[in-house]
């Protein structure tokens, strides 16, 4: 038998089966004797004498045993570590702490990441209450520099794995620690840097302490010193700290921008260092990102007639003599071979621009121009790249009248750069082109304009991949403005150009890869042409249809001809997008589809056929076979003994739960096409989807799907869904109970928040299918004996504070629904539930009455309800 540390070893050999044995070995050790593993695997970590990979990986392994995305199982993990006898615990964490001052780097560091790890588990449970103290001690009372940096990266993660509410308390300890080792006065500047990246972490729990203006003013002194250290590395980290200050306390900072932010950040721009310039970029990013927020809340405060809670500084506007000659210099030190995906001070700096557009609105006008007019012709390639970045950073912001003059004589010069030697001024042109489609159409003036941008826009699409991608987002946008994606125009001003740019961005699929995903961009921009195309159009989209099918079946052919697994997410990836396609031709042609539904249902029933389990193609095919459904109607059900196979498949594939979701989604579009006929297959459709709301595996967001799913049967079935009442109004009584407040800590409840909100929307959709349902097929005394139920319900969400408009509609028609369905000497007794009469009130201030609610208000005055009356 091997030893522990000869393990760790093998699980790093260049031998595929030595390394596989090895894992395996110490997963048996771990599923064995779980407390004898971890002993083992400290003792490897802290011993001095063990080579530093054995110890870095053995410290990786008890971190890894210790943690876990996923929360039932990082559930089981908390508890099997507390389960562990206290005497080996203690072990374990003293054995860690003092391995945070070895002399091996990496060791000392890995040791910060169990400790952190063990951190998160113990200290919401009140244990390991020294913990605080001694990492303090560590840092204050020590010249050892590698101690010292090792505790506060322990500090640091501690900060980011805990919620701040269990760690306010230790909020002072902390702040000391920390503080203690950023001070200029500290001569160990990886050390300063240590403890200024603890501080980040630490800015969430130390509120009450940035509160009281003697320690705010401490911090911020000790955070601007160290953006002027010798030592790059803490100035970068000094800046970071700053931008997270800012998101945070926006509001305390007016004082400090005035006495020293506007200064540093502005000489941080200009950083010979590229690191320390994009962090002070992203600085001012943020204070834009701060006060767009600030006037959004403004100007919704204005129309409710109340004053905002904050109140923006106005930072941006006055700084912007400042800084917008900078970040305009900034635009123009882009790299000659820079890649796309690395972010440089160039793109920092035009996003920046772009956010202190929207955020000063037209004061950015003036200065720029000037710069976009003498640069534009630049010989050199940056210059130019930089006057086109900014002139399409700065048109989401200023007013429409200020830049339409600008825009029209632009226009021609842009169209032409199209053609510009360089690349890199051929992308931004693209980009910016887009940026006027999206925000300016009323400047393009089809009779003028709309001939030589779309001629530019396709040439462009025979370009790089990177300028194919802009090409494409332009065409979109364009799309966007002149097409309808509702009822079809009789003909639009792209008619004339539609067949043309289809066939070029087909040319452009053909490419073998994916670079710069232009290849998904020509076909999401096919979609996009294709749902805002007009009628005269329709003999393009018809043909288009034989062409994605046939790239669909050629796709299905080739399915077995792939190997390795890059090459068979780029082929899964290329169905996806021919799936997109075909369910946006679908949904444009309606029932001019009809004559092709056999053939798209063979070549997707092949598709999934062929598809594995976990493809994301199936997401995308059961999108095209909702369409169909919507399509042909009542005949869907031609189809559905061929396809029900798959849909169970999905449906009950809880791990792929957004497939999972989709297919719940599907059963709703089924049964409303073929109505009555779907009934032969409901039993098994409910049976399926209340087997799904029991699955301890499923994820919780299925369920208001599911629920909702039920109102659709209803509605299709109407009075047949009698034998399914009992147990879907039980599930629906259960599923009412569910509150926001379960979360155990603030992230947590925001997400239950999001998930209740869902759930009620779910639940009312059901009752408004069910209540139809019924009264259709003349069943509606059934629902007496639910009726306070429902009621109950809608009288628990009004008075909630988190209701969406979706759940106000949902509960105006609901109420208008039961109305319609119950004779005029049953509804006295509803106007006891106070949300009837605030539900109708507010249905007439939204304008958003169903006929069934003015039949409550019609009835309401015949029992002498005054404030239903007043309705």
């Amino acid at each position: 038998m091997l030893s522990i540390g000869e393990l760790l070893a093998n699980t790093l050999s260049g031998d595929q089966q030595t390394r596989e044995d090895a894992s395996r070995q110490l997963e048996q050790a771990q599923q064995t004797n779980y407390p004898a593993y971890v002993v083992m695997l400290c003792q490897e970590l802290s011993n001095e004498q063990t080579e530093t990979f054995i110890r870095n990986s053995a410290g990786l392994a008890l971190k890894n045993s210790l943690v876990s995305s996923e929360a039932s199982r990082r559930n089981e993990i908390t508890q099997r570590w507390l389960n562990m006898d206290e005497p080996t615990r203690q072990q374990i964490k003293q054995a860690v702490l003092a391995t945070l001052g070895s002399s091996d780097q990496r060791a000392a560091a890995t040791a910060a990441q169990v400790v952190s790890a063990i951190a998160a588990i113990e200290l919401p449970t009140g244990q390991w209450t020294d913990l605080m103290k001694t990492l303090l001690e560590n840092v204050t009372t020590t010249d050892n520099s590698q101690l010292k940096i090792a505790t506060l990266t322990a500090i640091g993660f501690v900060c980011e794995s805990i919620d701040s509410d269990i760690l306010a308390a230790q909020s002072g300890a902390i702040l000391t620690a920390v503080v203690s080792g950023a001070r200029k006065e500290e001569p160990n500047q990886e050390v300063r840097k240590a403890a200024i990246d603890a501080l980040y972490n630490s800015l969430e729990f130390i509120r009450e302490n940035f509160d009281r203006e003697g320690e705010r003013n401490y911090i911020m002194q000790v955070v601007c010193e160290a953006t002027q250290s010798a030592d790059v590395n803490v100035q970068v980290a000094a800046f970071e700290c700053l931008v997270r200050i800012m998101q945070i306390y926006y509001d305390k900072m007016r004082f400090y921008m005035e006495k020293a932010l506007f200064g540093l950040t502005v000489l941080g721009m200009k950083h010979e260092d590229e690191r320390v310039a994009l962090q002070a970029v992203e600085f001012w990013s943020t204070v834009c990102d701060e006060e767009l927020e600030l006037m959004g809340e403004a100007a919704e405060a204005q129309e409710t007639g109340e004053q905002p809670e904050r109140l923006s500084h106005n930072f941006a506007k006055a700084a912007l003599p400042e800084i917008l000659p900078v970040l305009l210099w900034l635009l123009t030190k882009q790299e000659e071979e820079a890649d796309e995906d690395d972010w440089n001070v160039a793109m920092a700096a035009g996003t920046c621009l772009a956010l202190l557009a929207q955020c000063v609105e037209d004061a950015v006008v003036a200065p720029v121009i000037p710069f976009v007019e003498n640069h534009i012709r630049n010989n050199d390639w940056r210059f130019r790249e930089a006057a086109v970045m900014a002139f399409g950073s700065i048109l989401e912001g200023p007013e429409h009248k200020l830049l339409a003059n600008l825009v029209n004589q632009a226009l021609p010069v842009l169209i032409d750069m199209m053609r510009d030697p360089s690349p890199q001024v051929k992308d931004t042109t693209a980009w910016t082109l887009g940026r006027v489609s999206e925000l300016l159409i009323e400047c393009i003036k089809p009779d003028v304009h709309l001939h030589p941008l779309i001629t530019a826009l396709v040439y462009g699409l025979k370009d790089s991949p990177r300028i194919v991608s802009n090409c494409c987002w332009a065409l979109m946008s364009l799309s966007d403005q002149f097409g309808s994606k509702e009822t079809p125009q009789p003909t639009y001003h792209l008619s004339t150009y539609f067949e043309g740019i289809i066939t070029a961005l087909l040319e452009t699929t053909e490419r073998s890869s994916n670079e710069s995903n232009s290849r998904t961009s020509a076909y999401e921009c096919i979609s996009i042409l294709v749902q805002g195309a007009a009628l005269d159009c329709f003999p393009t989209i018809q043909k288009l249809t034989f062409t994605i099918l046939d790239r669909l079946d050629a796709t299905i052919s080739a399915q077995n001809q792939i190997v390795g697994s890059d090459e068979r997410l780029a082929h899964s990836e290329l169905q996806s997008n021919l799936c997109s396609v075909l369910t946006s031709i679908i949904r444009k042609l309606r029932t001019e589809v009809v004559p092709f539904a056999d053939r798209i249902m063979t070549t997707l029933l092949s598709l999934f056929q062929t598809a594995t389990k976990h493809s994301t193609t199936l997401e995308d095919g059961f999108l095209a076979v909702g369409a169909i459904t919507t399509a042909v109607e009542g005949d869907f059900l031609r189809y559905l003994e061929a396809f029900a196979p798959f849909l169970y498949g999905a449906l009950s594939n809880h791990e792929e739960y957004q497939l999972c979701s989709i297919a719940v989604g599907l059963i709703g579009d089924i049964c409303r096409a073929l109505q009555e006929q779907s009934l032969p297959y409901c039993d098994t459709f409910m049976n399926v989807l209340l087997q799904n709301l029991q699955s301890p595996v499923l994820n919780r967001n299925v369920k208001p799907a599911i629920l909702s799913c039920f109102g659709d049967i209803a509605l299709a079935i109407s009075g047949r869904f009698e034998v399914y009442l009992e147990i879907v109004m039980l599930v629906l009584a259960q599923a009412s109970n569910m509150r926001a407040t379960d979360g155990v800590n603030l992230m947590t409840n925001y997400d239950m928040i999001d998930y209740v909100i869902a759930l009620r929307e779910g639940i009312l959709e059901a009752y408004v299918g069910i209540v139809q349902g019924l009264k259709t097929g003349e069943k509606a005394e059934l629902l007496m004996r639910y009726i306070d139920q429902i009621f109950n319900f809608m009288n628990m969400t009004w008075n909630d504070q988190e209701k969406t408009e979706i759940i106000i509609r949902s509960m105006i028609g609901l109420i208008g629904d039961l109305a319609e369905a119950f004779p005029n000497g049953q509804i006295k007794q509803w106007f006891q539930y106070d949300c009837v009469t605030q539900v109708l009130r507010e249905g007439r201030s939204n304008r958003n009455l169903p006929a069934g609610t003015r039949e409550v208000t019609r009835w309401a005055k015949e029992v002498g309800f005054v404030e239903a009356t007043a309705v």
